[in-house]
């Protein structure tokens, strides 16, 4: 049976084949679009080969905005925002998952219902607390808060309750560990996929958001990719070739690092998939 073509398993193969053009599809277009004019973007029907534009437009790219420090301060910002995560959602969610405490279940189940709030309610008075810290204007402002997400708590807490053994713990208790070493010495190690995916999903998160930074910072030379790029949008008229040109390098690295873990990705997210 195996190696042999079966006629039904085209039922599956070509949906997900369509399903994986039209998702690929405007990745490439972006692509093609920076390497022409502008007057091609508005062409009917449009050009879907490449062009001879790409260095050009990147020319107008680089003379319009900070491209490489704007890309220093995402890499920046994206980084130490996801060492964060990683530390304190890992803590939380071990804690959650091995230790019974008081009130370990109505914390859970409010951080459950926190996660039902939309993002925007929070706008306001996470701007007001930046505000009375001093933060406004500072990276401190986009890479402290949300560095204990509920998803990441949540995602760690049900990784571990099945992936860390009660017998690995009592053997670190018997060998003299203490509360952390156990995390550090003994549920880390076995939390690695999990980490993987959660890095991996909080990084292109925090990479790409461009609402809470356009709030907080206010200074040209802190400017992330999201906003830098926003700047290249004209006030009468908009040169787009040269947008999707920095729009593309902006997306680029998140494409490559895609690209390099995209099977562990995969794996990580079906060893992660444990019921609660």
């Amino acid at each position: 049976m195996n190696g042999r073509f079966h006629p039904k398993s085209l039922l599956y193969q070509i949906p997900l084949l369509l399903g994986a053009i039209i998702s690929m599809f405007p990745f490439y277009w972006i692509i093609v679009m920076s390497t022409r004019k502008t007057s091609d973007v508005f062409r009917f029907p449009p050009k879907v080969t490449f062009g001879t534009e790409l260095l050009t437009n990147m020319k107008h790219v680089f003379q319009n905005m900070d491209f490489f420090g704007a890309f220093l301060n995402t890499v920046f910002i994206a980084s130490c925002h996801t060492v964060l995560v990683l530390l304190f959602c890992s803590l939380a969610g071990f804690a959650f998952a091995k230790y019974q405490f008081p009130g370990n279940k109505v914390l859970f189940n409010i951080l459950l219902v926190s996660m039902m709030v939309p993002g925007q309610l929070s706008l306001i008075p996470s701007f007001l607390i930046m505000q009375k810290l001093g933060w406004i204007g500072s990276f401190k402002a986009l890479i402290i808060p949300g560095m204990a997400s509920a998803f990441g708590i949540f995602w760690m807490r049900q990784y571990a309750k099945e992936a860390i053994h009660e017998e690995l713990l009592n053997a670190g208790k018997i060998d003299g560990c203490g509360d952390f070493r156990l995390y550090w010495n003994v549920a880390l190690p076995v939390l690695r996929p999990a980490l993987a995916f959660l890095g991996i999903f909080t990084f292109i998160g925090t990479w790409n958001d461009y609402l809470w930074p356009l709030i907080i910072i206010n200074d040209s030379k802190k400017y992330t990719l999201q906003i830098a790029l926003s700047q290249l949008n004209g006030i009468y008229n908009t040169d787009y070739a040269m947008v999707m040109a920095g729009t593309f390098f902006a997306t680029f690295p998140l494409i490559v690092v895609f690209l390099f873990v995209s099977r562990q990705f995969i794996s990580d997210i079906a060893a992660g998939a444990v019921k609660a």
